[in-house]
């Protein structure tokens, strides 16, 4: 098992750890990690699971496909870095991820 770090908007640290092939926004819900919804179920229809990947780990979680673009577009808080956590498939190779949580979800 690996750890990802979740921090949200007033530096509040979540350490959880995690099984290869979860998403991130499984691993926030199921670590109750407050302002993760995941509304949808991972469908990538609400986004109520808005990330903001640390710039040194952004490269780890593959591209951002046409749905995610166009729910990420109507994020007020996106960043450079902003996923979705529903559509980033855990790997080994993401063990220490820091994940930042914007204020507010849509």
């Amino acid at each position: 098992m690996g750890k990802i770090i979740f921090i949200e908007h007033d530096n509040t640290e979540h350490v959880t750890e995690f099984g290869v092939g979860s998403t991130l926004m499984q691993i926030a819900v199921d670590n109750a990690v407050p302002g993760i919804d995941g509304d949808c179920g991972g469908e990538c229809a609400c986004g109520t699971c808005h990330m903001i990947v640390a710039d040194e780990w952004f490269d780890k979680t593959g591209a951002v496909g046409d749905a995610e673009e166009q729910m990420l577009s109507m994020t007020p808080e996106r960043a450079r870095t902003s996923r979705l956590g529903c559509q980033i498939e855990i790997t080994e190779a993401m063990d220490g991820m820091t994940v930042h949580l914007p204020e507010f979800q849509m």
